[in-house]
């Protein structure tokens, strides 16, 4: 086991079996050839606005929370439904760049998982998804979707059977099938050069939301709002704002997932981070009712930004993140995802006027999960 590069402080890194230093070190080649590539750059532009429906809208919400000027970037009107899918183009790019004609992906919520088969149909690639069986219950339409985009969705059975596992076994299977296959990983978490190329293809939402509060105010927001799984959405969005201080950034954290709040410095899956972990780091079990939040780890650069205090990290509970789910769609006509209604939340107490908060997916795939808790 080693580390490398690719620091947010103390946080980060590489912890990985020296059988993936290759993959990573060609990796992270290709990624910063592709960056500094002109063409790379135009083909994932123009991907981005023919196939993905970029720019994402700005869309005011001041039914939501009277008296505020409260503005939704609108990642839930992307193709597949979710911000999962600007991240997913940019790496289909860097696989066929690589030669790599397999992708393995981890999924929770199942909008990685349906970006990831979706770009894996138009570029031709052969899919592998991982799901725990847990998530594969409660997003069904997920499920379905990724079949029908021509996936192969694995199923894990062990643990909580949630995204943690999910994410373990989609290492293995890298690991096993290295010189064919690229890991598509859907946040910002993982070993170097991950973090750093997810952020970057996140970054969009943050460009776009900051040109889109200066046309809609003349003005940039005083608080920018996102939930806070692995973090990239978050990520995405804080990226248009960290040279902005007046700008303050505000992650929202499942109350039973909060690496940030209540968690520790430990390394899981290959990087150095909060997690939430016992006294002797073993891992423990997240819980939330949103699929895309349980996980017990996030982000190194979200645990760099709490440190330094660019970036402030609260919480909110699965009943506070379901009235937000009903209070949206009842107010504004806008069903969200259970994942940012945790951002909603917070959002809507909050003292300042000018207020961002990233809308990261529609909330169709909750619709089942939200009816059994009393929201028809």
């Amino acid at each position: 086991m080693r580390a490398t590069a690719g620091l947010y402080g103390g946080y980060g890194g590489r912890y990985v079996p020296e059988t993936l230093v290759p993959a990573l070190d060609e990796l992270e080649a290709g990624w910063v050839e592709a960056r500094s590539d002109a063409a790379f750059r135009a083909e994932l532009d123009e991907l981005g606005r023919s196939f993905g429906g970029r720019p994402t809208p700005l869309t005011p919400a001041e039914l939501l929370a009277p008296g505020k000027r409260l503005y939704l970037k609108r990642e839930d009107l992307l193709h597949t439904g979710a911000h999962k899918l600007n991240n997913a183009l940019g790496q289909a790019l860097l696989a066929l760049r690589l030669g790599k004609g397999r992708v393995v992906a981890e999924t929770g919520a199942g909008q990685h998982g349906v970006a990831a088969a979706t770009v894996c149909a138009r570029f031709g690639l052969e899919c592998v998804v991982y799901m725990g069986a847990e998530d594969m219950r409660r997003q069904r339409p997920n499920l379905e979707r990724m079949g029908l985009l021509g996936a192969e969705v694995r199923p894990v059975e062990f643990g909580t059977r949630t995204l943690r596992e999910a994410t373990s076994e989609a290492i293995r299977d890298w690991i096993t099938n290295v010189e064919t296959t690229h890991y598509l990983i859907g946040s910002c978490v993982g070993p170097h050069p991950y973090p750093e190329i997810v952020r970057e293809l996140q970054a969009v939402i943050g460009r776009e939301a900051r040109e889109q509060m200066l046309d809609a105010e003349g003005r940039l927001p005083e608080v920018a709002v996102a939930c806070v799984g692995g973090g990239s959405n978050a990520i995405g969005l804080f990226a248009g704002f960290l040279d902005d201080p007046d700008v303050r950034l505000l992650g929202v954290e499942a109350g039973g997932a909060a690496s940030l709040g209540g968690g520790r410095t430990a390394v899981l899956h290959g990087s150095r981070s909060a997690a939430l972990v016992d006294e002797d780091g073993q891992v423990l079990d997240a819980e939330s009712i949103a699929a895309g939040l349980d996980y017990p780890g996030v982000g190194p650069e979200h645990a760099f930004l709490r440190d330094s205090g660019r970036a402030e990290y609260v919480r909110a509970s699965d009943e506070e993140a379901l009235d937000a789910f009903r209070r949206l769609t009842r107010t504004e006509g806008i069903l969200p995802a259970l994942e940012p209604a945790h951002a909603l939340a917070r959002a809507r107490e909050l003292d300042e006027t000018y207020i961002l908060v990233c809308l990261s997916g529609r909330g169709d795939k909750d619709l089942a999960e939200a009816i059994a808790h009393g929201d028809a």
